[in-house]
């Protein structure tokens, strides 16, 4: 009895039988597509939802690179300029030429310290932050005191300051990205400054006293 349980089990066949039609369906689907409307529009919809199903992994790219950009701005606090904004804002070389600030312009020598220059009236210390926090990172103790910006409004030093920053690669990087950017309709001439070094000397004498 138990081989002829498996016997009638062998009529299972017939869904292979089944499986081997379905491309002669398809095939006379495909040439009877003007008769039988009906039918195509059946396959049309299990391959539009197949094709959709494709679509949706063609933007999953998309937003991985919108994750990676994510993750650039999280490295950044928004409370500081985004690196969009520079580039936007930023003059290009061949419109630096045209003003004559930029005239025989050179970075001088890499240190931590920053000079800026050209800036205008109602520049103050939170503009400035705003723009150079980007290159500290505050969660380091160390690199909050060395972030250090003095904007000079009296005498012939209006229109400048110095930015402190954490060491040379920040203050390079820095350099680079923001010389040129446009402030209130003027454009910010970046530069290491000429006298960082005695400066910071002379600062720790006057604390030692």
């Amino acid at each position: 009895d138990v081989f002829e349980q498996l016997q009638h089990v062998g009529h299972k066949k017939i869904e292979f039988h089944i499986s081997t039609e379905i491309p002669a369906l398809l095939q006379t689907d495909q040439e009877k597509e003007e008769k039988n409307g009906k039918r195509v529009y059946l396959y049309a919809t299990t391959e539009e939802i197949n094709n959709t199903g494709f679509g949706r992994i063609f933007p999953a790219p998309s937003s991985n690179d919108k994750m990676e950009t994510e993750e650039e701005d999280d490295e950044i606090p928004s409370e500081f300029i985004s690196r969009k904004d520079l580039e936007k804002n930023r003059l290009s070389r061949e419109e630096m030429e045209k003003y004559s600030v930029f005239k025989n312009y050179e970075p001088g020598d890499p240190n931590c310290r920053i000079y800026v220059k050209n800036l205008a009236k109602q520049v103050q210390e939170k503009d400035l932050k705003f723009i150079f926090g980007r290159y500290v990172d505050f969660q380091s103790e160390v690199e909050r005191n060395m972030f250090d910006i003095r904007v000079m409004k009296e005498g012939r030093m209006k229109g400048q300051a110095f930015i402190g920053l954490p060491n040379e690669k920040a203050a390079a990087k820095a350099l680079k990205e923001v010389n040129g950017y446009v402030l209130f309709e003027k454009p910010m001439v970046v530069q290491f400054a000429r006298s960082a070094r005695p400066k910071q000397d002379a600062n720790e004498g006057k604390r030692k006293k």
